[in-house]
This record gives structure tokens, sequence and C-alpha cells, in this order.
């Protein structure tokens, strides 16, 4: 039997398909002697620092740097299910084989190597790496399963980077926040990619605007203008030295040019157009594309190549006729040569449209996927047309030994402009047959007033691009292979990040740092934020994935990079930086400082090491910072929990300090005596919604809850001690039936089986 573990339920329902695994089971499918079963994204990560070793939960100086000598794993506890399932399937007699299908990329790979891993499998694996979920690119795929060997410098690659991110992440994170005395999220790309946010807005809130001229000369069929001139005494003087006089063609320069059709979209180039279109962000693109893929509508989206191979003319050919299909274009002189270089090809060539798109209905899609899907085949059709040809003239025009400048063009062949509705919109600037040494009688002439603009703030458009080339200017080599801030795959998640920990924020399309994001930047060193190291480790992790270099090396890098900030900087620094962005939760038990909330803890800003954890195990329970604020206020707070037999159970709890750790202990409030218990005469105390017997629901069973429907009322300890006793009798407010509030006399009627009220007569 061969086990087939896909990256998701709706990937592996459409390979059991194709493959014949029509039985359904618990988290797998099976038949035809396969089982198809899947993880669900991520089922493992990295463990955290404090399951190495318990004294990480404090987060101080002295447990820095945080460097595991073997790396361990964390089984997520939301997807546990589903990774037994995968290790029985994965170790069971039955299963002789193993087929990786996650995703054919880096992030797929270490997907099923991390369960491989933690599963203790030792069975041999083989890899389906397609780029299309079309069934016929699946059947050729289990055909042509390739040996798992050939992806082990992937997974190394993929491994090392998030080892690296581990690395600085936790490190760098914990070294800020107990220096400024904040919680601060440190990541090895998010934060440079933060900081030119940052700078770029800094720029523009600098920047100063500065007047400058220019002298426009009008020759009644066109006009020419000077170049730019500061001073404005000097561009009146010359307007009015040429107003009236006449002015003469000193030159003329013509040049053909040509402007070859647009590239194919990889995942980038798409999430910036989708985003100057429409306003998608980064991961709205990513996730429509996505899904546009698992409906086999298109090819895989993470790529970073804007071409194809060789061998995919044919099917490259058959995606223009397609897309020309559903745009209702009507294509002629069909050129794709361009659009093919191996080279420039690694694991995943372009995206493009499959032949199952002539069997869907595109109306139907929802209006994101459609939207892509049209962008995505708009661009085949134009990277397939004829280049786009126009004769370049430029003119330079003398008038009292003063030169002034005319542009315009003639298109000789519009080729792939001829079907962008952009350029159609947009008239191209002509000029009029103009000849050398022409005179131009009479002119007129009039200085112009023009200010420098300041930069324009980042969208998710030209942020993309931004992190794609970040770093690329200091290398001299232009062969060299450079990878910028991230990959395809990541730049969406890293955007989303900084603005989920309030660092960025969305202004329309615009993105601007927050005050969070400027403060962050302002207090971490250059070395954090440099966009050219983070540039270098991408291009190392390049080389690793190629094969040119080890991930040893590189990881030698990063922790040699940890152990010299965690050295420069482990001392405490000014915290009025992000006292702004603190609310005190309330005083520290050890210090008297106070307590502020951290992304997986409560805190002292005092440093004393007081740390309450979010997430306990013992108890097994959830502390939010409105309960830690009551804790710490009567030093007791009511608390869900769930017991070691997964029983659930409310009780109050407090905080116990073992002078090391700060643990959670269950306390037992003094009960309050309520009265004699008709029944059977035992005590009745006050509960936390009635009134109990304390034989309990095996002893006479009797309970008066506190909030009555007939009649509506609420019985109050003073009421329920008035029912109790020798009196019987006590005075109730309740609503009547018309939503009036009355008072009435009431007594306990006990029916046997419950406890009610009854009006005493």
């Amino acid at each position: 039997m061969k086990l087939v573990i896909a990256e998701k339920p709706s990937v592996a329902q459409t390979i059991a398909k194709v493959i014949g695994a029509s039985k359904r089971a618990d988290g797998y499918l099976e038949g035809s002697g396969y089982i198809v079963s899947w993880c669900i994204g991520h089922l493992i990560s990295l463990a955290n620092p404090e399951m190495y070793d318990e004294k990480y939960k404090v987060w101080s100086f002295d447990n820095l740097p945080v460097i595991p000598d073997s790396w361990k794993f964390r089984i997520l506890s939301s997807t546990e299910k589903q990774f037994l399932i995968l290790k029985k399937l994965m170790l069971s007699d039955d299963v002789d084989e193993i087929i990786c299908a996650t995703d054919a990329g880096r992030e797929g790979e270490c997907i099923f190597r991390y369960v491989y891993s933690c599963t203790g499998c030792r069975k041999p694996f083989r890899r389906l790496w397609i780029s299309s979920m079309e069934d016929k690119i699946i059947r050729e795929g289990f055909d042509n399963l390739r040996n798992s060997n050939d992806y082990d410098n992937l997974y190394s690659a993929g491994f090392a980077r998030a080892k690296a991110d581990w690395l600085v992440g936790m490190n760098a994170s914990r070294l800020f926040s107990v220096r400024y005395g904040s919680p601060l999220h440190i990541g090895r790309v998010s934060t440079p990619t933060l900081a030119m946010i940052v700078k770029r807005d800094d720029d523009i809130q600098n920047f100063v605007s500065r007047k400058y001229f220019t002298v426009i000369i009008d020759c009644r069929t066109f006009k020419a203008e000077s170049e730019r001139i500061d001073d404005e005494i000097k561009a009146k003087s010359i307007a009015d030295m040429c107003n009236g006089k006449n002015a003469v063609a000193a030159g003329i320069k013509k040049e053909i040019k040509t402007v070859r059709p647009p590239e194919l979209f990889d995942i980038t180039s798409l999430q910036r157009e989708a985003n100057r279109l429409y306003g998608y962000t980064a991961k709205q693109t990513l996730d429509y594309t996505q899904s546009l893929y698992e409906s086999k509508l298109v090819t895989y989206p993470r790529t970073d190549s804007r071409y194809v191979t060789d061998g995919m003319k044919d099917t490259l050919e058959e995606a223009v006729r397609l897309a020309a299909g559903i745009l209702d274009f009507e294509t002629e002189n069909i050129d794709i040569q361009h659009c093919i270089n191996n080279k420039k090809v690694s694991d995943h060539h372009a995206i493009i449209v499959t032949p199952d798109i002539k069997n869907k209905d595109t109306a139907e899609l929802p209006e994101g996927e459609k939207n892509i899907l049209m962008l995505i085949a708009s661009k085949i059709v134009l990277a397939a047309l004829e280049p786009y040809k126009y004769e370049n003239i430029k003119v330079t025009i003398e008038c009292e030994n003063n030169l002034f400048y005319a542009s315009g063009k003639s298109v000789l062949n519009y080729g792939w402009k001829s079907a962008e509705t952009k350029f159609q919109e947009n008239s191209e600037k002509t000029l009029p047959e103009i000849s050398e040494n022409q005179v131009f009688e009479m002119i007129s002439s009039e200085k112009a007033e023009h200010w420098t603009a300041p930069p324009k703030r980042y969208t998710e458009d030209t942020l993309l691009s931004a992190m794609e080339t970040a770093g690329n200017s200091d290398y001299d080599n232009p062969e060299t292979e450079k990878k910028g801030l991230g990959t395809p795959a990541t730049r969406a998640g890293i955007i989303e990040n900084l603005v989920k920990h309030e660092y960025i924020k969305r202004d329309k399309k615009n993105i601007i740092a927050a005050e969070k994001g400027i403060n962050l930047i302002n207090a971490v060193p250059d070395e954090v934020k440099s966009a050219k190291l983070t540039a270098d480790w991408e291009m190392f992790l390049q080389d690793i994935e190629k094969g040119r270099k080890n991930s040893d090396e590189f990881l030698k890098d990063i922790e040699d990079f940890i152990g010299n900030i965690v050295s420069k900087y482990s001392e405490k620094a000014d915290a009025s930086l992000f006292s702004s962005d603190r609310i005190p939760l309330g005083k520290c038990p050890r210090c008297g400082k106070n307590i502020y909330e951290g992304r997986n803890n409560y805190y002292c800003e005092g440093g004393c090491g007081f740390s309450l954890w979010k997430e306990f195990k013992i108890p097994d329970t959830v502390l939010s910072a409105k309960q830690v604020v009551e804790l710490l206020a009567s030093g007791k707070v009511k608390l869900n929990a769930v017991s070691k037999d997964k029983r659930k159970y409310t009780a109050f709890f407090a905080i116990e300090d073992t002078g090391k750790y700060i643990n959670l202990k269950m306390i037992h409030e003094e009960k309050v005596y309520a009265g004699k218990c008709i029944r059977c005469g035992k005590n009745i105390y006050e509960g936390e919604k009635g009134y109990y017997c304390e034989s309990g629901r095996n002893g006479c069973g009797f309970i008066l809850w506190k909030n009555q429907r007939y009649p509506e009322t609420v019985i109050k300890l003073k009421n329920a001690k008035e029912l109790l006793s020798d009196k019987k009798i006590s005075r109730i407010s309740y609503k009547d039936k018309s939503g009036n509030t009355e008072k009435a006399d009431f007594r306990i009627k006990d029916t046997g089986k419950y406890i009610n009220l009854e009006f005493a007569e």
C-alpha cells in the first residue's frame, strides 16, 4: 500500500479522485492500492525556548542567548488529531512506500519532513513534483515520481530558514523587550521591512519642498521647455528675452525604439498589479490565486519565475489561445519565444492558465478570484503579441542663445500596446513635422513655477517591489542572483504580521508606519534592521538550496550575529520610548513595580523576574488581561480550567511564587452558610449559581437557583436565609407578566424533584 500525504484536505481530495482512492475514512481516503491523507498546513513547528529548559520562561539578560544544541519540534494542539492519524498510517505495516505530495516548494517540503521526522518514520518516500492540479498533470506526476534525495538541499534551505527566523526572533525579541521593558517583536525579515517603511515616512515628513522654474515657449503647433532653473529672476529674464522673438530648430534626434511585450506573472508581480488595479493586499491575491490553483484553473502560484522552459512551448501556446478565448480577444502572429528562458526557471515556471479553464464558466467564480484570473489571462495574451515600435523624436529649439526641448513619438507598430486598455485611454504625445533649421516666428514665452515633490508613501505594490530588490544596490556584479527581503511565498505574511502587531497600518492603498513601529526602529541598532544583511542571508539560503553551500555555515553566521548583539545590548535602556504603548495591569507582588502584558506572558517592568504565562498547563487554563487585573488586585481570580481527565471545572486560583517561577494554585474559599436543608437537615451553602445542600447531588439533591424564571426574580443571600429560617417567608422583588416590578412574600415549594418559589398566602 502506498501512502500519499498532501498539504491540505482539498488537495488530497483532488489527488485521491485521480488515482482512485474514493473510500472515506477518518482523516484519509483509500482505494486502488493508495491511502491519501493530509496535513493541515503546518502540523508541527519548532519548539519554544521553555520546552528546552524551564528557565527560559523568565525573560532576562541572564538567559540569553538561546541557542539549542539539538532542535526540538512542537506538535500544534489544534492539529494534533491529524498528526496522530498520519503517524499511525506512516508506521502501519500495510504501508510500504510514502509519497510526499505537499506543495512543490521550500515550505511544502518542510511541512512533510517535519511530520516524517516527528513520527519516527524511516520508510522510503518519493516526491510528487507538479505545477498544476489538472488531472492529466497529476497522472503524469505519479508516473514520474522523483527521488526524495533530489530535494534534500531544498529541505536543508527551508529548515535553515526556519532555524534562523527562530534564532533571530526569539533572541532579539527577548533581548530588546528586556532592554526597553516592553514587549517587542523582532523578525529577521520583518524588522528590516519595517525599517524601510519608517524611513520612507521619515523622508516624507522631513521633506522640504523647493520652488524651481522653467521657461516654456509656444511655437504655435507645439511647445518646448527649458531645463530646470533655480533662480526666479533668471527665469523671468529668459522669458522676457525670448517673448516675441524668432526661434530655430537647432537639432533633431530621431531614434527607433522597441518595447518588448511584458513578462508573464510570478506571484510578486501579480500581487503588485492586483494591488494597483483592485487594491487587494498581497495576502488576498495569494489566497485568490491559491484557490484558482486548487480549482485546477491556474498553475502553481508561489513562483519567482516569469518565464517557461523550452519543453513548455506547446503548453504556453495553448494557454495563449485559452486566455484569448475567455477574454474574447482575437490573436494573430503569436510569438512566445521571449517567454522562454530555461536559465530563469528554477522550481516552478510563470503562472499561466490551464486547459481546465475551457470547461469553467468564469462568471460563477467569486469576484476576487475572477479578477485575478482575468489579470493572469490578460498578461498571457499581452506577452504573446508583437513588440511595440515607435520613433522617438527629440527637438532642440534655440532662441536668443537659450535652449528649449520638445519630444514626441511616432508609432510604427502598436503591437501589444493595442490590447492594453491603459494605453488606449492615454494617447501618445506627438510632434508636427519639423525640419532642422526651421524658423518659428514671433514665439511667445512664459515663466512656469514648479515645486519639488516628496517621495510617495508605500503601497503594497511599491513595498513588494522594494522588498524584492532590497540590498541589491550593494552588489556590483550584475550577474549576481539577488533575493531581497523574504521570498515570493513569505512576503505577504511578513506584511500581515507587521499589521497584526500594530507596527504598520493601512490607509486606503497606502502603508504607513504606526507610532509603535517608529519607536521600535528608533530603538533597535542598525544591524538588526539592515536590509543588506538580510539580503545576504537570503542569497546564502539560495546557495544552500542549489547545493553550493551548507546550512551549518549559514547557521554559524546567524549564531555569531545573535551572540554579538546579546553581548552589546544586554543592559537596560530608556523605557519611556514605549511607555505610551503599555497599560499597567497592576503592581508586581515581588517588587511593587508595574505589570504589563507581553506577547505570551504578563511581566514586571522592574526586571525582578516576575512572569505570569498566558497559557498554563497545570492548571490547563488561559489567563486574560482582565483576569490578571483582578488577580493582582484581589489576590485571587475565578478561572475555567480542564482537569487531567479532560473534565471542565471552575475554581478560584491565586499566585504561587516559588522564588524562581510564578505558578497558579487552586484555593478553596470559605463556604457561606445559608441555613438548614428542608429535605435532610444538613447545611445549605451559597454557590456561584445557587444555594446547595452539602450532601451533594448524590444526597438529597436540594438546590435553590439564584435566578428564577417563574416568578422572574433573583434570590439574594438575605432572601435565602429567610426562606430557610423558621420564618420560611421572604419579601422579594419580581417582574410580573407585563414586565412591571412588584414585591411580594414568597416561600419555598418542594415538588420532590425541583425546588421552586411560590407566593405565600
